[in-house]
């Protein structure tokens, strides 16, 4: 039943990031009866399809004798689950995830794909030492994309924008499994209160290197909203880099704050705590379903300044927002090239195209942000993203537009604990590979 509803999930019709994550919330609640390690076993192989995808299929390139693109999706999706338990899972005997895939095979009623499942899956196991892979000397960037499983036009991008040493160790980083990363809530506990009750609970913690309320969890064993702790608002999931674009805003109590793109409210509810919960803090979404998942995040956590609001952030605020705001976040959409570690699927679902009609998207919102800040008041542009077109093309073209808005040098602001994080420009900058956390960029303006 596991590998059945890990097979489920990846034939589901969505192409959305993180629409197999979705879809799996809604197989366990369905499905209360499965395990704790049966849903950590489902969870294991649908991610690591994902993150493995393009060499699991190059693998079977070079296992079939007709075109590769005749194999129906369904097929070809049992035989990447076989192969990434043959490849990357040491505990799963060859021979059990070879009857598994033909017993899936035959699940679709047909005998023919049975025994093409199995042929190819066996003779893969044969020659498994002997499969033939690109050159690195002579196709560099093909043997990159393979052997990392990154689609080509990444690597190229990356190569030409921070040169193939840092692109290799980057396209590392993205694919090891990340550890959950929490977010104290300093509305009612401090860090060390909570690694106290996370011990008693039977959860290890370990503070983490940057973000001063951050915690790791190491030893995690099913969803972190089983804990008392969490049921109590004693904290939030919320990665490393996420908790430290708060505070490039510097939020004082009373301020009035403008959330445009809130999403499901991390940022906002942290925004609130830094706070003390003291000022006005309006997170704006176009997505309601996400908007009633903010709402009970924040009474959770205590976080009654924070106000969800339904809308388009594309479209003209200033028709229904009268009143400037003293400091706004826009964290806008985009490729989420910076938290593929944590959502693999993005290296399936992103395209090259992609990447500028988003970079037109922020500047869209970016633009029509800034007639609500107040003078003096300011603005930081934060992404989750490794792209020049998303991060520094959108600023330098921000301020073109603006003659009244001034970049300021997050190098004078941040707390000391933050500084290695900040580049020569003078923006916020983070690196899976050199930093241990997500991706992410940061640029905070001031209107003169």
């Amino acid at each position: 039943m596991p590998r059945d509803i890990a097979l489920a999930a990846l034939n589901s019709a969505g192409s959305s990031q993180g629409f197999q994550e979705r879809y799996l919330e809604t197989c366990f609640f369905g499905n209360p009866g499965l395990s704790e390690r049966d849903r950590a076993f489902i969870v294991h192989l649908v991610q690591g399809v994902l993150r493995w995808q393009i060499r699991l299929d190059w693998i079977v390139k070079q296992a079939v004798r007709f075109p590769f693109k005749n194999i129906e999706p369904p097929v070809l999706n049992i035989l990447r689950l076989g192969l990434y338990q043959i490849f990357f899972m040491d505990r799963v005997p060859e021979s059990a995830a070879v009857n598994e895939a033909v017993k899936q095979a035959r699940g679709a009623g047909n005998k023919h794909v049975a025994g093409f499942v199995n042929g190819i899956l066996r003779r893969i196991c044969r020659e498994k030492d002997r499969i033939s892979f690109p050159d690195p000397g002579r196709e560099r960037d093909l043997y990159l994309s393979v052997s990392y499983s990154y689609p080509l036009w990444l690597i190229e991008k990356w190569i030409r924008e921070l040169g193939p040493d840092t692109a290799e160790r980057l396209l590392d980083a993205g694919n090891r499994i990340p550890h959950t990363v929490i977010r104290v809530n300093t509305l009612k506990t401090d860090r060390q209160g909570l690694l106290e009750r996370l011990n008693e609970e039977g959860v290890t913690g370990s503070t983490s290197l940057y973000s001063p309320e951050g915690v790791i969890l190491q030893d995690l064993k099913g969803p972190v909203n089983r804990l008392t702790a969490f049921k109590e608002g004693l904290f939030q999931v919320q990665g490393e880099a996420a908790q430290i674009g708060s505070h490039l805003l510097f939020p004082r109590s009373g301020d009035s704050v403008f959330d445009v793109c809130a999403g499901l409210g991390g940022k906002s509810t942290h925004l609130a705590a830094i706070m003390e919960d003291k000022g006005f803090i309006l997170a704006l979404d176009r997505s309601r379903r996400r908007l009633i998942s903010l709402l009970q995040s924040s009474t959770r956590l205590g976080a009654r300044s924070v106000n969800p609001v339904v809308a388009d952030a594309r479209g003209p605020l200033s028709t229904f927002l009268r009143y400037p705001f003293d400091k706004i976040l826009v964290d806008g959409p985009c490729s989420g090239l910076g938290v593929i570690s944590k959502n693999p699927d993005t290296k399936l679902t992103k395209r090259v195209e992609d990447i500028q009609r988003l970079a037109r998207l922020q500047a869209t919102i970016l633009n029509g942000a800034v007639h609500l800040l107040r003078k003096g008041g300011r603005m930081l542009y934060l992404t989750c993203t490794i792209s020049r077109e998303e991060n520094e093309g959108v600023v330098e073209d921000f301020l073109k537009r603006n003659s009244e808005i001034a970049l300021e040098n997050l190098n004078s602001t941040i707390p000391e604990w933050g500084l290695d994080l900040i580049d020569d420009n003078g923006f916020f900058r983070t690196f899976p590979h050199i930093h241990g956390m997500e991706g992410f960029f940061g640029a905070l303006f001031r209107k003169t």
